[in-house]
């Protein structure tokens, strides 16, 4: 029998209506209670202010979907739409938009940019390129993310920092984090922010403009047949040698469209020429070659300075999970950062970000930062909530935040971190400081999954499954889960892991299993930080 709960006058659809109607009346019992609550419901409605137009629903926003399933959602919609549904629907804030408004930038033609999801990675570049090539745009140049004011004295207030303005901050240290023998090197930097630098909240994170290493500057323009001192511009900002601008302004790890063309302009044997047009006409970018690569592999394609900077795409910051509390570390920023180091084409490539940071700077060295607000990814609001944490490797990096905050606050919430890396031994990240938040008792349960310590590899997912039971009565008891780490992967297998947890200790089948992680999201209690 269907029980009517919402009086008629309610703001939702049949839709709406019927599944609300269904959900309040599983909540009430089904019987006893509904009669007394609809008068009450019905009043409340009526002295509620009138209801704002809903969005139009996105089915496809929903990183755990393939983007060949997301296309699918979005046939038939404008191309914003379409666009937008083959981004990584992170909302992760790293290319400067969400991942909406990245769309409709590129729709508009504002944004010319087709790789800035960096979680999407070339999948989401070449969909994006065969979109607009279905639906054209008229492109605009947008103004380059390197032009900006640092500490600027034209803006009031401390939120004048932002990715068009950063703040110069000072490098206080850099410390390794692993121990000798580790096959990876990660780093607690900690930098000062003072009294006029940016405010944050723990769950934000920090965006970086790094510098690239001389010595591939040095190589770009030995390549090029440059001296390196010639003068160059980039949009309209003041004049600077061909080397200062490769260093501080321009990305060469990207190898665009623009770039692409003028060497085919510049190249003097045509079959070089041909061949760079076809790479223009392909459908995505050129995956794991930078602009050094280019260069070598064609080599009469030499134009002059001036117009192969203005081709170039400008550095673009990094963002990072930030590791500290304000209330705990007031005036500085903590950061958890991995160097990258690897080998590609016959050359090693570096992180820009990392291994400046690891490498290039020392205490005392400005760095141009700013803070990215999260998008949710913050504590509960109730002091008093539990909080699951998964974050292995530098996913670590906003949940010892979370704890230096609920430490300071005297939080009373229960708090489980899931943590994993390869080995125990070499690669236990603050291992010292959970050790105390254990002893204190603020850490009520630490679980660790150290891949290599045994024959068989074991990872965070794992764990979870191992511990469901407890892990679902808590998440039953309003707990909120948070994972930070890898999108592609970890956080993918997290997420199965998860329903798994919730169908066979809530003896759900798997639509209703994927429908109560569906609760917990809209219900803000599930939040993701991935990248």
């Amino acid at each position: 029998m269907s029980i009517a709960i919402l009086p008629e006058t309610a703001p939702f659809n049949s839709e709406q209506r019927a599944w609300l109607n269904g959900f309040l009346a599983g909540w009430l019992g089904l019987n006893g209670e509904t009669a007394s609550i609809a008068p009450a419901l019905a009043e409340a409605v009526a002295f509620a202010p009138a209801p704002v137009a809903e969005p139009a629903p996105e089915p496809w926003h929903d990183p755990t979907l393939s983007i060949d399933e997301r296309l699918k959602l979005s046939d038939g919609e404008p191309l914003p739409r379409r666009l937008m549904s083959a981004t990584a629907q992170l909302d992760c804030g790293a290319c400067g938009y969400l991942c909406r408004t990245y769309a409709e930038a590129i729709a508009d033609g504002s944004e010319n940019r087709l790789t800035l999801c960096a979680p999407g990675g070339s999948e989401t570049s070449r969909t994006l390129k065969r979109l607009l090539k279905e639906q054209p745009v008229v492109i605009t140049m947008t103004p380059a993310a390197s032009q900006t004011h640092v500490n600027g004295v034209s803006h009031l207030g401390k939120d004048r920092w932002s990715r068009e303005n950063p703040y110069t901050a000072q490098i206080v240290s850099t410390t390794p984090l692993n121990q000798p023998g580790s096959e990876k090197e990660t780093r607690h930097v900690e930098i000062e922010l003072g009294a006029e630098g940016p405010t944050y909240s723990v769950g934000d994170s920090l965006g970086i403009y790094p510098e690239n290493c001389d010595a591939l500057a040095e190589e770009v323009v030995a390549a090029l047949g440059a001296s390196g001192d010639e003068p160059v511009a980039l949009s309209d900002g003041p004049e600077v040698s061909l080397a200062t601008a490769l260093r501080k302004q321009c990305c060469l790890n990207e190898v665009t469209e623009a770039f692409l063309l003028l060497l085919a302009d510049a190249a003097t044997d045509a079959e070089e020429s041909t061949r760079l047009r076809a790479l223009v006409e392909d459908d995505g970018p050129i995956v794991g070659f930078d602009v050094l690569d280019v260069l070598r592999s064609f080599p009469t394609a030499r134009p002059s300075p001036f117009p192969f900077v203005a081709a170039l795409s400008r550095i673009k910051p990094r963002l990072y999970s930030i590791s500290s509390s304000p209330r705990r570390h007031s005036g500085q920023v903590h950061l958890t950062v991995r160097r990258v180091t690897y080998e590609y084409n016959g050359r090693g490539r570096k992180g820009v970000a990392s291994t400046m940071l690891a490498d290039r700077v020392a205490p005392g060295a400005s760095v141009r930062v700013f803070v990215q607000p999260s998008h949710g990814f913050s504590l509960p609001a109730d002091p008093s909530a539990a909080m699951i944490m998964i974050g292995p490797g530098t996913g670590i990096a906003p949940f010892r935040a979370f704890l230096h905050e609920r430490e300071a606050t005297g939080a009373s919430g229960k708090n489980w971190l899931f943590f994993g890396d390869q080995r125990s031994e070499f690669d236990f990240l603050y291992e010292a400081e959970l050790s105390r938040f254990q002893s204190c008792g603020l850490l009520t349960r630490l679980d660790t999954a150290f891949s290599r310590d045994q024959g068989r590899k074991v990872y965070v997912q794992d764990r979870i499954v191992e511990h469901g039971e407890e892990l679902y009565r808590w998440l039953n008891e309003g707990a909120y889960i948070y994972v930070c780490g890898d999108a592609k992967r970890m956080a993918a297998d997290v997420d199965r892991a998860l329903r798994e947890v919730v169908q066979t200790h809530g003896r759900l089948n798997a639509d209703a299993a994927k429908a109560y992680i569906a609760r917990l999201s809209s219900e803000k209690r599930y939040r993701r930080d991935v990248y």
